[in-house]
């Protein structure tokens, strides 16, 4: 399977050592399968850090598994949300984990995570409001032996 990594630079050697702060699914490299969401994610970043590229990486992920410890969400909101609550607030329970799948929160989404984090709204409202973003799509690897494992770098583009 193709996966993408958006990035001001060319990573072709991932590590989860340059994760520097919690994000969904806790410290990790995150690809998606869908490029549209990891081109915007690559320009985002550059103009964030004031670069001039924005660089897309695409990785093969051998989808051959077995041997990892995986979190998949799918389409369950209520686990997800509140599993992304706990990492944002710098809980571990992901490490137990070699690779978690599941939604992002996109800038919106992000928002309606904000608002149920805060109190302000309820899971039910958070959910509902949720489900009216497009779905994109991440892959966290929590460690190396996930990522020597599974994902091989074969190309970048300038985005």
């Amino acid at each position: 399977m193709i996966v993408y990594h958006g990035s001001k630079e060319i990573v072709e050697e991932p590590d989860v050592k340059h994760s520097y702060r919690m994000l969904d699914f806790g410290r990790g490299f995150y690809v998606t399968t869908v490029r549209e969401q990891a081109e915007r994610w690559a320009r985002r970043k550059a103009d964030i850090l004031g670069e001039n590229k924005a660089i897309l990486n695409i990785y093969q992920m051998d989808e051959d598994a077995n041997e990892f410890l995986i979190k998949s969400f799918g389409e369950d909101l209520t686990e997800w949300i509140d599993f992304v609550c706990r990492c944002r607030d710098g809980e571990k329970d992901y490490l137990k984990y070699d690779l978690i799948f599941g939604k992002v929160a996109n800038d919106k989404v992000f928002r309606v995570v904000d608002m149920y984090h805060t109190g302000i709204w309820d899971k039910e409202r958070a959910l509902r409001e949720i489900k009216v973003y497009p779905s994109y799509d991440q892959i966290a690897f929590i460690n190396q032996r996930a990522i020597n494992g599974l994902l091989r770098f074969e190309s970048y583009e300038e985005v």
